[in-house]
């Protein structure tokens, strides 16, 4: 495993190895690695010669200086865990090898970032596809891999490369969840034990939900699950939505065309997390 720091180097590894490799595998990540993060490596080294790993804690994608600040790092042990699962480079840069100057690009999403995640965190999204598109430039992979768990984003990401035109393929990968049911995620570090318990309420009320989906009315079962979670003093909902999993638009009825996805965002104490599950009748 090879570790890279500069834009000139990872672009001169990638072209000398993978020449003689063939197909590249991209897996884009903050860092603070995770058996999620380790389903994605798996995944690209089983369909691709060569599998890069970037890490890098995006700030433009963060609503909050704290929420960055606080996003849990630890190089060391990361490199540790990509050596074992046998990575081919690692590419990680400081910030300004990525920002050298300001990027002042504004995406059009055409109305995917005005809904869920976009909604309560205005300008999220505008981050993801800076950082995403740079890293494309410069990686040049073929197939870019994404878990599941940020559903949105992946997207997201898919409009972006449509629109920009990047011969990368996007492949999303299923959600690991941890023994309790919940999503494995960075910021569970950031939880207190008694929040970590409470946060396993979110799965558990998706999971209630999706075994009443299309039996019971919607907005019956949209307010049985804000009222489950909410009552517990350690979380607190900030959205929960049903919706069409192609487009994103919330469903009016059970009618609707499917299929259907329930996506969640809920803050246990300060830590704010999400979720989402196949609704889908």
């Amino acid at each position: 495993m090879e570790l890279t720091r500069t834009i000139s180097e990872v672009r001169s590894r990638i072209a000398t190895i993978k020449g003689k490799a063939g197909s590249l595998g991209f897996v884009p990540t903050m860092g603070s690695l995770h058996e999620g993060h380790i389903s994605l490596i798996k995944k690209s080294r089983d369909e691709n010669k060569i599998t890069t790993v970037s890490i890098f804690v995006n700030p433009t994608q963060f609503n909050e200086r704290l929420d960055f600040e606080s996003y849990p790092r630890n190089l060391a042990e990361d490199l540790e865990i990509l050596e074992n699962h046998r990575v081919d480079l690692v590419f990680a840069p400081p910030v300004e090898e990525i920002y050298a100057e300001p990027d002042n690009r504004v995406f059009d999403f055409g109305g995917l970032d005005s809904i869920m995640e976009g909604k309560h965190r205005p300008g999220h999204f505008n981050g993801v596809a800076q950082v995403v598109s740079r890293l494309f430039s410069i990686i040049e992979p073929d197939v870019a891999y994404f878990g599941e768990k940020d559903f949105q984003q992946i997207a997201i990401v898919r409009k972006m490369v449509r629109e920009l035109k990047f011969p990368v393929r996007i492949t999303g990968c299923p959600i690991i969840r941890d023994g309790d049911g919940l999503a494995m995620s960075s910021r569970n570090k950031l939880l207190s034990p008694a929040e970590r318990i409470s946060a396993a309420r979110i799965p558990e009320a998706l999971a209630r939900a999706k075994e009443k989906a299309g039996k019971v009315p919607l907005d019956e079962l949209i307010k049985g699950t804000l009222d489950y979670l909410n009552g517990d003093p350690n979380l607190e909902v900030e959205y929960f939505e049903i919706v069409n999993g192609r487009n994103l638009k919330p469903i009016q009825s059970w009618k609707d065309n499917g299929p259907f996805r329930g996506c969640i965002a809920v803050k246990a104490g300060r830590v704010r997390l999400i979720d989402n599950m196949d609704f889908s009748l």
